[in-house]
């Protein structure tokens, strides 16, 4: 009895004793930390939401281009045509960078020939069966009747041929031209011109792109201007196309943050132009050899099927991949929450090649996270459907093939059949790489492909409308040196039209690929005199700098991709600039014309009712900060808080 007493006694004064020291522990924590403090949570651990100030060396605008302003109105002698020398129709063949290019150069060649326009035909809605009959051909994507009321005092535009030459086109009894990209404004006055005075009708078929020269002489600067009238005016999408384009804008900046549009520019004919196979890895390498030899035998290349793509990417001529691209926006400072619209309707490889950039910014988004799945397709139209290409089974056979096949099998015992082969699923025969499996050439296109191409027409103005109005532009693969107009380029020649003072990155591959070069071996945490050039070089671009080196590689390949100076005027007090020149003399920047007085004055209204202090100034010298390394601890912070649909496994063969 007593040692049970003796044994309660000492767990008592054990337990008294815990809670002493637990007491003088907290005390001393309490002490020496100056009392207990609450934890708060940034708003930047949240990934959907939270709003942030607006830096200016990030989101803009510059202040050496906010005197620049779009002005694209006649301002010369520009009378109307005096005569009319005949009708023009036009087929157009390609994707979307090339219907937009070929209908300005259209509108043009029309006012240079005193023709009547008949609204261009856009071939890869001419070709898809079964699309929506709600849309033929140009108002597939395009507002039909704005197009002819804006350009009503340029060029006669109408919807078709007159019922007895419209007759006479079915028979091809008028003549058809082919014109190259370079085709001069002499080209149409000298050949064209008369076989259109004799026949009333010609066509024209365009593959390229264009069907004007980019740059145009001194005398005819007035047809750069209608250009600029038709891209940036007169060709508006369809109203289904803007309405869901701004409700896409309005998802994007419902948190009250910017967000930034990329287009990597990873397409498989760019890639098998430039001979960029080997930057890719199994289907996708094959995939692009064949598209190469296709082009070496219609005589597109001139060079070897197999060519280093590693000495091709360090000479500028290879799209920045996705991952490259997210480590250049680190090196910029943008935060790791970071909203980014991916802009595009094709991406070659899939999936795969943008997990590095999700990784670095979960918040990259596209048309297919941020519409419903019945939105896209009410912006489609009703379609008809379409018999499906899979193989079918064989028809059951009757009784009495049966019985014939039986007495024709030969002696017996018989060994038995070989198993069924296995059927092919729809994953396996869908999309562009479903032939590679079975065979050695690519099949020709089937009505489903067809059909797929028109809608990645559709894919491709919605995007467009969203980059436009981005806050921030980043290129994967623009200036390509292919010789036609490129996607990424004509975003960025309609913003530099729209909003000069926009921040769009205009990196020089050439450059980065240095940079990448000198890097490779500790790329993701680079030191930061590394980051501090890259910076540097992806701020020049964006200004001044940029907007010269890129026009002296895409002016002369597509005037839409810079418009600047015809289509633009300055303020008439900002500071003078001393114009650029190539070598050729061309005017690359500077040498704008004033702006009128009535644009004057309401500038100056828009500027007293939208000044806004700004939180940070782009221009001022790169300070020594510690953005690469909030950058850092952003990201530790995210992988710590990332939602269970982040972590969702992609098929790797999407």
């Amino acid at each position: 009895m007593l040692l049970k007493n003796k044994f309660k006694l000492a767990t008592a004064i054990g337990i008294v004793l815990s809670v002493l020291s637990l007491l003088v522990h907290l005390f001393l924590a309490n002490y020496s930390a100056g009392g207990i403090t609450k934890y708060s949570m940034h708003m930047d651990d949240v990934l959907p939401f939270g709003s942030r100030p607006r830096p200016r060396r990030l989101w803009g605008p510059l202040c050496t281009l906010d005197h620049l302003h779009p002005y694209a109105k006649p301002r010369k002698n520009y009378p109307a045509p005096a005569n009319h020398n005949g009708f023009i129709y036009a087929k157009i063949y390609g994707g979307f960078e090339k219907i937009q290019s070929s209908i300005c150069d259209l509108v043009a060649v029309a006012r240079l020939l005193n023709a009547t326009l008949v609204i261009p035909e856009i071939q890869a809605t001419t070709r898809a069966k079964g699309i929506s009959s709600k849309f033929k051909s140009f108002s597939y994507l395009y507002d039909e009747e704005h197009f002819i009321a804006a350009l009503s005092d340029d060029v006669p535009i109408v919807r078709g041929l007159p019922k007895d030459l419209r007759e006479a086109r079915k028979k091809i009894k008028f003549p058809t031209v082919s014109p190259r990209n370079t085709a001069t404004s002499e080209y149409y006055t000298t050949d064209v011109l008369p076989r259109l005075v004799k026949s009333k009708v010609i066509g024209i078929i365009i593959n390229g792109g264009q069907c004007l020269q980019s740059i145009l002489p001194a005398s005819l600067e007035e047809l750069q201007r209608l250009r600029c009238r038709v891209a940036f005016h007169a060709l508006k999408f369809r109203p289904e196309i803007r309405s869901l384009g701004s409700q896409i804008v309005g998802r994007l900046r419902a948190s009250g943050r910017p967000y930034l549009a990329y287009h990597p520019g990873l397409l498989r004919d760019t890639l098998a132009f430039h001979g960029c196979a080997e930057l890719f890895q199994d289907i996708h390498t094959e995939l692009i050899q064949y598209r190469r030899s296709q082009m070496i035998k219609r005589g597109t290349v001139k060079e070897q099927l197999s060519v280093d793509s590693v000495s091709i990417k360090i000479n500028g001529s290879c799209p920045l991949m996705p991952e490259e691209v997210g480590i250049l926006l680190q090196a910029l400072g943008y935060p790791s929450t970071t909203i980014i619209y991916l802009a595009g309707s094709e991406t070659f490889g899939g999936q795969r090649v943008l997990i590095p950039l999700r990784a670095m910014y979960a918040n990259l988004v596209d048309r297919t996270s941020l519409c419903s799945q019945r939105e896209l397709s009410d912006l489609v139209g009703p379609e008809a459907p379409l018999s499906s290409d899979m193989p079918h089974p064989p028809p059951p056979k009757s009784e009495k093939e049966l019985i014939e096949e039986w007495k024709k099998a030969g002696p017996r015992p018989r060994p038995q059949p070989p198993p069924p082969a296995r059927p092919f699923y729809a994953h396996e025969k869908e999309g562009w790489y479903g032939w590679i499996g079975e065979n050695d050439t690519e099949p020709d296109p089937s009505p489903v492909e067809f059909r797929r191409q028109a809608h990645r027409l559709l894919w491709d103005a919605l995007d467009y409308f969203v980059s436009v109005q981005a806050d921030a532009f980043f290129p994967g693969f623009h200036n390509d040196g292919s010789g036609w107009p490129d996607y990424s380029s004509l975003i960025m020649g309609h913003r530099l039209y729209q909003t000069p003072s926009g921040i769009t990155y205009r990196p020089d591959r050439k450059t980065v690929a240095t940079l990448f070069e000198n890097v490779s071996d500790h790329l993701y945490h680079p030191p930061r005199n590394w980051t501090m050039a890259a910076r540097q070089h992806l701020n020049n671009s964006a200004g001044i700098e940029g907007i010269v080196m890129s026009a002296m590689m895409s002016k002369p390949v597509s005037f839409l991709a810079h418009p600047s100076p015809e289509c633009t005027c300055r303020t008439p007090k900002s500071p003078a600039i001393q114009p650029v020149k190539d070598k050729h003399g061309w005017l690359l920047f500077g040498g704008e014309e004033d702006c009128p007085d009535w644009m004057v004055r309401s500038l100056a209204m828009v500027s007293t009712k939208n000044n806004e202090p700004q939180s940070e100034d782009y221009e001022g010298e790169l300070t020594e900060d510690d953005s690469s390394q909030d950058t850092q601890q952003e990201s530790d912070r995210r992988d710590s808080n990332k939602s269970s649909e982040q972590d969702e496994e992609m098929d790797p063969d999407d």
